[in-house]
């Protein structure tokens, strides 16, 4: 135990013991910070710091579970503390245990605090488990203690945007931008809450911030992206095409991307998820509200979808859940952010399906808010499918496609942060798109039937068809009011949350055709795969 005396001999006290355990984490001795962190909690169990600072160590070293377990008792421990009600619960929220995050959130002193940054970090965690109405409550409470800044007034107004009051949200970005000297992503949300006139645009506002932001920033990257937003819409091309060249170049010099690494990860999962692994007896589904997952590149129409299927008085809209990823981690007990790595993968024989279904039901099924079905939409669990069929053999999985050069163009022309680093590149998203089509395929052949793939092209030409094909799917009767998904009042947080509140149309269809010179090496990549 010499970790856990004093230089001078004879036991530590409770201080000592913190402070050293403190110094241990931030010297990177885990192992000894773990070793006198149980000591100390050892001797006062109701230290809600020290069990914070040991899920961490914990999680450090790789492990899931036994982090989230000193999280539940840390939240049985914050007092009259707000702060420890935004620390536990944002901790458990990114480790996927929504219930317990939930849980925590209404504390008293969360309900009671009138402290403005609190109030908004708490909205930040609505927003991030998709409650997107709470998460503005809690930001309207923070403005009316007189919390205000730039970054309050930017995130304000997304989450007017997501809950449709879209006037009131180009009113709070304008103001945001009075407030920063940058701001790009403020002025590329405004750009893309509606089409820009010649009349009512910000190109030499853009232009110039643009001549005064730190070169290769992401600020400077949200700001081209922007400029391209506006002149695309002014119709000036040629300009537009230049800034999103630039735009991307910015991203792509900032988000490394191995096309090898990435083909060898499909490659592993199709070669995991064989005919023989797939065939295996399915976990028999717990009873209660059935998820319908909703599958397929990001910009594919895959938001369109759940509006129309949310319309449905059967179904939910739950928004872009993070639960099946962060479930599977939970029953592999590996830490880890992507959402299927080799590590997971080499996981799967020794992975209880069974336990893997009933812990995303147990944490996701509250958000059916009492109808049958509720939609889990979440583009990239197209990775998932193979563990979504042996863990929830019940579950629908809806699988939106679009046009390969549609879907890479619209990919192209957004920005997704860090979230897809594939899509600031043509010949990353070439790539990106024929790994993709693969696995889709490998998918229908070890489990035929179980995937019903859409076409995007047909939804908007014929939305009355493929609505009566995907509810026929789903075992849902059809319902009119399914065919005008401006009558779901849900809230949207996705890129698409401004124009899915327009009526359905088909003007996506063929837009790179605008572009169709400088695309010629997507569209020259995209044929030959």
């Amino acid at each position: 135990m010499a970790d856990v005396e004093p230089a001078a001999g004879g036991p530590m006290d409770g201080p000592q013991l913190w402070q050293r355990a403190q110094e241990q984490a931030l010297g990177g001795q885990p192992e000894a910070a773990r070793a006198t962190l149980e000591t100390l909690l050892a001797m006062h169990p109701r230290h809600g710091a020290a069990r914070m600072l040991l899920a961490g160590v914990i999680l450090a070293s790789g492990r899931l579970r036994p982090a989230v377990e000193q999280l539940r008792i840390a939240a049985g421990l914050i007092g009259n503390d707000p702060s420890l009600v935004v620390q536990v619960a944002q901790a458990l929220s990114r480790l996927g245990d929504t219930n317990g995050a939930r849980a925590c959130l209404r504390h008293p002193a969360a309900a009671m605090t009138r402290h403005g940054p609190i109030l908004t970090a708490l909205g930040h965690i609505y927003q991030g488990l998709g409650l997107n109405a709470e998460a503005l409550q809690l930001m309207d409470r923070a403005r009316a203690t007189g919390y205000d800044n730039a970054d309050f007034r930017y995130f304000r107004a997304l989450q007017l945007q997501f809950n449709g009051r879209l006037a009131e949200a180009e009113a709070e970005m304008e103001s945001c931008l009075k407030l920063g000297p940058t701001f790009g992503r403020a002025s590329l949300s405004l750009a893309r809450i509606r089409k820009q006139t010649p009349d009512s645009n910000h190109v030499a506002f853009i232009r110039a911030r643009l001549a005064t932001v730190p070169p290769g920033s992401e600020d400077h990257a949200a700001f081209e992206f922007a400029l391209y937003k506006e002149l695309d819409d002014l119709g000036e091309t040629d300009e537009a095409w230049a800034a999103l060249q630039r735009a991307n170049a910015v991203m792509a010099s900032r988000l490394p991307y191995d096309p090898a690494a990435e083909e060898a990860l499909f490659d592993a999962t199709i070669r995991r998820f064989d005919g023989d692994f797939m065939s295996m007896p399915a976990a028999p589904q717990p009873p209660g509200p059935v998820p319908i997952f909703i599958v397929g590149m990001p910009r594919s129409g895959t938001t369109l979808l759940e509006r129309i299927l949310g319309n449905h008085s059967q179904v939910t809209s739950a928004g872009e859940l993070t639960d099946m990823p962060r479930q599977l981690r939970w029953v592999a007990d590996r830490q880890g952010h992507p959402l299927l790595d080799g590590a997971l993968l080499e996981d799967m024989p020794r992975i209880d399906f069974a336990a893997l279904g009933r812990r995303y039901l147990e944490q996701s099924q509250w958000r059916a808010a009492g109808r049958p079905y509720y939609v889990d939409k979440l583009p990239p669990n197209f990775m998932l499918i193979g563990c979504i069929r042996r863990a929830l053999p019940g579950a629908k999985i809806l699988h939106m496609s679009r046009d390969p050069m549609d879907v890479c163009f619209s990919n192209y022309r957004a920005m997704f942060g860090d979230s897809y680093a594939y899509s600031y590149d043509l010949d990353r998203l070439a790539h990106h798109h024929r790994q993709y089509a693969r696995l889709m395929r490998h998918w229908h052949e070890v489990a035929p039937g179980f995937v019903l793939d859409l076409p995007y092209a047909g939804l908007v030409q014929d939305t009355r068809a493929a609505c009566e094909r995907l509810l026929e799917f789903c075992g849902l009767p059809f319902e009119p009011g399914c065919l005008d998904h401006t009558l779901n009042p849900t809230s949207v947080s996705t890129l698409s949350s401004a124009q899915v509140r327009q009526p359905i149309h088909a003007r996506g269809l063929g837009e790179w055709r605008r572009y169709e010179n400088q695309l010629e090496p997507l569209r020259a990549k995209l044929a030959s795969n």
